[in-house]
């Protein structure tokens, strides 16, 4: 069976679905802690556009270097004329990408399964059915630990029969989530009120101290750069995409329909509930709904959510097992991992990915493991961060020695500051991102590791 290559809807719907997933159901609670309406405005700007800069540079590569159907650890690899050097940067790109994906399915199947215990409320129930020494373990967290699992095997088995049934999932479940996203928006509107917003640039922190619009910025800018990650899904798919110019188009346009329902969703939410209600929610789109249509609204958003979630889960797991997969095929990462079945299914790639990613899905029974899985959720944020960098540095290479531009049309100049503008956003988060000590430590930690295994795995090509 010939696997289809998929066009510029579905690559969208990828881009799109990686990036609205379980995040955005929490986001005007998160933003409403660290930043006034004003603030979080501001940061979403920021953002926006930063991350705007970086698709430009996404869609350029693509367009420019169709050969590196990789992503970002083809870019890195492409760095260095040395072929020792390009092989383990291209590799550690691939491997912090990886081990970054591990924690973010899990994120989204944990919460897709929080979701569906609306329906199912013993999912809830604190009765315990084993004990050993200290440990409990209560039904409702063995129900979610099997709800999350049976989602992560039986998506797996679904795609390994047929890998073109990702594009289809993902396409019913972004268009379904668009269209309740849209519909929120326009229910939200009629309760608007401009005062629940407050002074709109005035926030205080626990204590009562008064936080610069500068710092209220900086503090929202990691939770809505979170919101974004999953950008880079139609370069990650552009060795199955029709055309490289659909992998641009797609990469442009699933951003600018993202920002729409980010932007829209948070500040309508910050009108409808007041601040000091929003900064407790537990469930803000939920409280938000049930403000116009009753109790009934939290079955609307809950329904909404776990189509949304199911779809952000099918293109987060085909995404992450796509990583090493072209990795392995660029010689960036061993060679068991480059193995396909005949529906064109990364089979060896998908089944290690799930296997670590299930590993994470522990959270759900183990309070310990949840802390060290929260603490790996800030670590993904810098380990995506970094590959984004490379790409944005690879970009600057290709403008600074013309490279492709005397056979592919375009300006260099505005190719150029796009770059260098993007470069700055990409540092400025970096730091942003790493200003707590731990976050730092941990996030190279990831990258070390990688680098230690190297030997170990790549010996032939070491």
């Amino acid at each position: 069976m010939v696997n289809k290559k998929w066009g510029l809807l579905i690559l969208t719907t990828f881009v799109i679905g990686n990036m609205v997933g379980g995040g955005i159901f929490m986001l005007p609670a998160q933003l409403a802690q660290v930043s006034s309406p004003l603030g979080s405005t501001l940061a979403w700007i920021v953002t926006g556009l930063g991350v705007f800069l970086i698709a430009l540079v996404f869609g350029n590569l693509a367009v420019r270097k169709p050969d590196l159907k990789a992503g970002p650890q083809s870019y890195a690899q492409s760095l260095f004329k040395s072929p020792v050097k390009g092989r383990v940067s291209g590799y550690s790109m691939a491997w912090g990408y990886w081990a970054a994906n591990w924690a973010a399915t899990a994120s989204v199947i944990i919460s897709f399964a929080g979701y569906l215990s609306t329906f199912f409320p013993v999912m809830h129930s604190a009765k315990v059915i084993y004990t050993a020494g200290s440990f409990q373990l209560e039904l409702g967290k063995a129900l979610t630990f099997a709800v999350c699992s049976a989602a992560l095997w039986g998506i797996q088995a679904i795609l390994v029969r047929s890998f073109n049934s990702a594009g289809k999932m993902n396409l019913f479940a972004t268009v379904t989530k668009v269209l309740g996203f849209l519909f929120f928006i326009i229910i939200t509107i009629f309760i608007f009120d401009t005062s629940n917003l407050g002074n709109g640039a005035e926030f205080y922190d626990k204590a009562g101290t008064a936080i610069s619009l500068g710092d209220q910025v900086n503090a929202a800018a990691i939770s809505t750069l979170w919101a974004f990650i999953g950008i880079e899904a139609a370069v990650m798919l552009s060795n199955r995409a029709k055309s490289q110019n659909d992998v641009k188009k797609a990469t442009i346009l699933g951003l600018l329909i993202a920002v729409a329902i980010y932007i829209g969703i948070t500040l309508l939410t910050m009108g409808a509930i007041s601040q000091d209600e929003l900064k407790v929610s537990q469930k803000p789109l939920v409280d938000a709904l049930q403000a116009v249509v009753g109790s009934s609204g939290t079955y609307i958003m809950a329904a909404l959510a776990v189509i949304s979630l199911l779809g952000s889960t099918i293109g987060w797991i085909v995404v992450a097992s796509e990583v090493p997969y072209q990795a392995a095929k660029s010689d960036l990462f061993p060679a068991y991992f480059a193995k396909a079945n005949k529906n064109g299914t990364p089979v060896r790639s998908m089944t290690i990915t799930n296997i670590m990613t299930q590993i994470f899905l522990f959270s759900t029974i183990s309070g310990t493991i949840l802390e060290a899985y929260k603490f790996s959720m800030i670590v993904a944020t810098l380990a995506y961060l970094i590959p984004y960098l490379a790409s944005v540095l690879y970009q600057l290479k290709l403008v600074m020695t013309g490279e492709t531009y005397d056979i592919m049309k375009g300006s260099r100049v505005r190719d150029g500051i796009i770059t260098i503008l993007a470069l700055i956003y990409s540092i400025w988060v970096i730091k942003t991102g790493t200003a707590d000590m731990n976050t730092f430590i941990l996030g190279i930690a990831l990258y070390v590791f990688g680098i230690i295994l190297y030997p170990l795995w790549m010996k032939k090509k070491a």
